[in-house]
This record gives C-alpha cells, sequence and structure tokens, in this order.
C-alpha cells in the first residue's frame, strides 16, 4: 500500500454470516484490494423484520464503513439490497457524499439470468423478507420484460446452516420439500436463483434433489465479476481503494462466535473484531 494514500477498503456488509460466500468470492477475482468486512450478527437475521428497520441497520453499518474509510461498500445482502439499497443510493449518499458508492447483489445476479435462461422462466429461493419484497420480480421484470419470475420463502434454510446442520440428513427433507413446492408454481422454470448468501452451502444437497436440465445459480462468483468490471469502467473510484491485500472482519456479535461460524463460510480461520454500531 502507499504511504501517501489513506486506507481505502472495499467495504462489504451483511446483516450475518452468508455475505462472506460474496467476500470469498471476490477476494478470488480481485485478491490485492484490502476489504473490510462488518457483520451485524447480533441483529440478525434481517430476513423478517421490516423495511424501515432493515434500511435504518443497514444505513447505520453503511455509515460506519465509511467512517472507517471504505470509498465504495457492496451489501452482500439480499434483504438489505432488496429493502435498503435504492433508498440509500437515491436519498442518502447526495448528502452524505456524492463520491461514494453503495452497490447490492439483486441486479448483477438478474443481469445474469438473461444470458442462462431459455425458457424466460425463472425460480427464485429467498428469505421471507427478500421474497415478500418482490424485489427480483421488479429488476427481472426491467431488464428482461417477457421473463415470468416464481419465488418461494425458504425459513429453514439459514438456522439449518447456521446450526451446522447443512450436510445432515434432516436438511435433505427440507431442501427436497422446497425445490418441489417451487418448482409446482411453474413447470417451465430452467433457471433458479440462490437468492440468499447462505445457501450456496446447500449446494450439493440442492443439486442432488434438483432436475439436472435446470441451471442453479450462485451469486458469489456473479457479484465478483460484476465488481471487476466496475471497477475497470470506473477508474476513478479504483484508484481511490488501497491494496494492501489485506482483510479485516468486524461484527455486531461476540468476536468469539463470530470467528467459531464464518469459519464454515470461509474455509479458514479468521480473528474477527467486535463493534458496536
Amino acid at each position: 500500500m502507499s504511504q501517501n494514500k489513506k486506507y481505502s477498503p472495499i467495504g462489504v456488509f451483511d446483516s450475518g454470516f452468508g455475505g462472506l460466500t460474496i467476500l470469498k468470492e471476490i477476494r478470488k477475482v480481485l485478491p490485492d484490494y484490502d476489504y473490510l468486512f462488518l457483520g451485524d450478527n447480533a441483529r440478525a437475521p434481517y430476513g423478517s423484520r421490516s423495511f424501515d428497520i432493515v434500511y435504518r441497520f443497514t444505513l447505520q453499518a453503511v455509515k460506519y464503513l465509511f467512517d472507517q474509510g471504505c470509498q465504495l461498500v457492496i451489501l452482500a445482502c439480499n434483504t438489505a439490497s432488496a429493502k435498503a439499497l435504492r433508498t440509500i443510493q437515491q436519498n442518502d449518499l447526495p448528502h452524505i457524499d456524492p463520491s461514494r458508492r453503495v452497490l447490492g447483489v439483486i441486479r448483477p445476479t438478474v443481469e445474469k439470468i438473461g444470458e442462462i435462461s431459455k425458457t424466460g422462466s425463472v425460480g427464485i429461493f429467498g428469505t421471507p423478507g427478500t421474497i415478500q419484497s418482490e424485489s427480483y420480480n421488479i429488476e427481472i421484470a426491467k431488464l428482461h420484460p417477457g421473463f415470468t419470475t416464481s419465488g418461494h420463502a425458504c425459513p429453514m434454510w439459514v438456522p439449518l446452516i447456521e446450526n451446522k446442520e447443512s450436510d445432515n440428513p434432516g436438511a435433505d427433507y427440507f431442501v427436497e420439500k422446497d425445490i418441489n413446492q417451487l418448482l409446482a408454481m411453474d413447470n417451465r422454470i430452467d433457471t433458479v436463483i440462490l437468492g440468499c448468501t447462505h445457501y450456496p452451502l446447500l449446494l450439493k444437497k440442492i443439486e442432488k434433489y434438483m432436475p439436472h436440465h435446470i441451471a442453479v445459480i450462485e451469486q458469489g462468483p456473479i457479484v465478483a465479476e460484476s465488481l471487476k468490471d466496475y471497477l475497470i469502467r470506473h477508474d476513478d473510484m479504483e484508484a481511490r481503494l488501497t491494496k494492501g491485500a489485506t482483510c479485516t472482519y468486524l461484527t455486531t456479535e461476540s468476536a468469539e462466535k463470530f470467528g467459531d461460524l464464518a469459519s464454515i463460510f470461509l474455509g479458514e480461520t479468521i480473528h474477527p473484531r467486535h463493534i458496536d454500531l
């Protein structure tokens, strides 16, 4: 990192742990940058909370990351992207600092499915909050007007993952049941979006019960490529980011508890720090 440039990491925010799957993929594609991950684990899950609360919590986190030097923040959380991103971009950023950016995970995912789906019938698995918000339906209708969207909420998937049950037989029951319920909504579905950043941890089981002709879309690799493309197109932003190849982890929960569960998502041991928002 150059001595004359202030520490300016890419901020990555999630209400819980799932955003670590996004961060992991981003670091694979863009390993040189500094990263600052913040998990609001003390107040998670956001999935069942109201729009107003999700917006307020997300804005607090974004402001905190800005205060730490972040010029660019990724909301690596579908619920925050669905319920808070647009308001923050349109109402808050102009007042806080118009030169900073907050990006989400929904739009890059929706852009990608245009290349993948042949039938134009897309299924979405998500938390109750994401499905209820209809954010995917709205974005898909905007970018792919002829497409049909079917959303199905999977309230049991996140607890299974966070209780380290995702590899156990009990998870099979819920995964198979939810897949069957989604596919019963539209027999033309050929593409399914995993619309929650936790869900890649259930990918083996999802692929076990998903018919082979249906493409299952993980967000991590898509968001990572989208960010790479964004930085190529916005060299003014790219020039403001520091490159020390560091990654710092912050949590509103106990650091020990966060570190223990984070290792499931990252496959490595980390040393997080507790903060209050």
